[in-house]
């Protein structure tokens, strides 16, 4: 891992950094991290998963980045997804793509294959999302022991939740706009606090898949959030509420 650029805008440094390739992906995974201007000192760091057709510096997860750093004092993370942000398409998101293309074509939810991509996705970028974490934790502006939260829907929960599942450091998460019998064992074995997004007319993942994820998620803490509309249509407000929600379960940030 390495920096590659540095630049601070109001108030808020971006440090672009890569992933080298590991565990077999060819290529490097490009990331950002966000941390108030002159940060000195531990403060926890929140993971950002983009959803399908992101990248890390997508203007949405900019905008939620500046947000937990200007107004919680937080860092924050994000990486370019296998086949995302320029990354070639793996070959195995081969038979997925063609399927979701036919259902796409056909006016059928797309859930299902969905999923599976999002399996194979999981496979490759959980791994880099460990190294990444471990890396940046040693940074003196976020620092070993930090506490870390991870927001990401769709795609980000395709990938997420396994990570959420499998990395010790991760003690809360935002997820969502997800579901499918290939996440329920993964779900099963999380214990972290969870707020689950759902949109109750999701066109993309069927309303009854995604209630059977929220269902299986093995949680002491969880809380549904259903809203009306389409799988693109969660409402702003959301946004102010995971704030709130890492404001419960992340330690304040220290001054500086």
């Amino acid at each position: 891992m390495r920096f590659i650029a540095e630049t601070t805008t109001d108030g808020v440094t971006e440090r672009l950094f890569t992933v080298e390739g590991i565990d077999g992906t060819p290529d490097d995974a490009p990331g950002a991290v966000w941390s108030p201007a002159g940060a000195d000192g531990p403060r926890p760091l929140v993971l950002l998963g983009h959803g399908g057709g992101g990248h890390s510096t997508h203007p949405s997860v900019l905008a939620r980045a500046r947000r937990y750093v200007t107004g919680s004092g937080y860092a924050a993370a994000a990486l370019d997804m296998p086949g995302w942000g320029g990354r070639p398409t793996p070959p195995e998101y081969g038979p997925f793509n063609a399927e979701i293309d036919g259902l796409s074509a056909e006016g059928k939810p797309l859930g299902d294959a969905f999923a599976r991509r999002g399996v194979v996705a999981a496979e490759l970028a959980v791994p880099e999302w460990r190294a990444a974490l471990s890396w940046l934790l040693d940074q003196d502006w976020i620092g070993p022991g930090s506490p870390v939260g991870y927001w990401g829907v769709s795609l980000g929960t395709a990938v997420g939740l396994p990570l959420a599942a499998a990395e010790p450091k991760i003690t809360a998460a935002v997820l969502g706009l997800m579901g499918h019998e290939t996440l329920a064992g993964d779900a099963a074995r999380l214990t972290v606090p969870v707020e689950f997004l759902l949109q109750w007319d999701d066109e993309v993942v069927p309303r009854d898949s995604g209630l059977a994820l929220f269902d299986a998620i093995g949680s002491a803490e969880k809380t549904l959030h259903a809203n009306p509309g389409g799988h693109a249509d969660v409402p702003g407000f959301e946004t102010a509420g995971s704030e709130r929600f890492f404001a419960r379960h992340l330690a304040p940030a220290a001054p500086g």
